[in-house]
């Protein structure tokens, strides 16, 4: 899709948590066609554009779903928030992206996020869910804290809904004893540390992950050794800070642990 500039409507901003909020936005529906996994651009001022992941799978409707993270003490963070609140249209530029969910692939999808990078996540569950409900899926999410997974209740019902899908919540603060449930399971550590600990072979799966890179890397190389395929691993993160190889050789791997 060619990406186009336009003004929609802010119909909704909701917090998620004292740190995330949502934003919900209308505008014409062909306009705000998008892939699953795609992010928009929202202008904040006349030099200044800020990419969000779009939340949602497009669904013909015009609507849009952005999920932010609020840091108070950066400037443009406060700004956003400012103008999101007050703003009756925001300028968006979209589409834009190549991590797209793959569908016409049927392999088991793997979906990891850190934050708020379970916005594209959650675009690609749905669009998999309407498309294909019977393509497992396994989405890991990682925080610090429980209270950072500021829609555990909605993976909850994916869970519940839907036979192939579960959800693993990565939490770096182990939480409460009651987290588990059918098809639902609580880990905790660091998310590539729990990968290389849960997973035993990701041959044939197709792979997404949002996050930083030193996240995307770090998980990417833990599953170098359980058969991931280089062809069939998407991140943004490749777009803006690609490395060579991608998916590295389990030799290399074990040379650069001195093993």
């Amino acid at each position: 899709m060619t990406a186009r500039t336009l003004t929609c409507h802010v119909t909704t901003v909701e917090d998620l948590t004292p740190d995330v909020f949502r934003v919900r936005l209308e505008g014409r529906a062909e306009a705000m066609a998008h892939a699953p996994g795609q992010y928009l651009e929202l202008k904040l001022d006349d030099t200044t554009w800020v990419p969000f992941s779009i939340a949602n799978a497009h669904a013909g409707d015009g609507a849009l779903e952005l999920h932010i993270q609020h840091w108070p003490e950066r400037a443009n963070s406060a700004r956003l928030r400012e103008l999101v609140q007050h703003a009756a249209q925001l300028t968006l530029r979209l589409p834009d992206g190549d991590c797209v969910l793959d569908t016409t692939s049927d392999h088991p999808l793997t979906l990891i996020a850190a934050g708020t990078g379970f916005a594209q996540m959650k675009a690609i569950v749905e669009a998999s869910l309407a498309t294909d409900p019977a393509r497992p899926i396994d989405l890991w999410w990682a925080v610090r804290e429980r209270r950072d997974l500021y829609l555990e209740s909605l993976a909850r019902q994916w869970a519940a809904d839907h036979v192939h899908f579960h959800f693993h919540g990565v939490i770096e603060t182990p939480p409460e004893a009651d987290f588990d449930d059918t098809r639902v399971t609580a880990h905790v550590g660091r998310v590539d540390q729990v990968l290389a600990r849960e997973l035993v072979d990701v041959r044939g799966h197709d792979v997404y992950i949002s996050g930083s890179p030193g996240m995307v890397y770090a998980c990417i190389d833990v599953l170098a050794s359980l058969g991931l395929e280089s062809s069939r691993v998407f991140s943004d993160v490749f777009a803006y800070a690609p490395r060579t190889p991608l998916v590295p050789t389990v030799g290399s791997l074990r040379r650069g642990t001195g093993s």
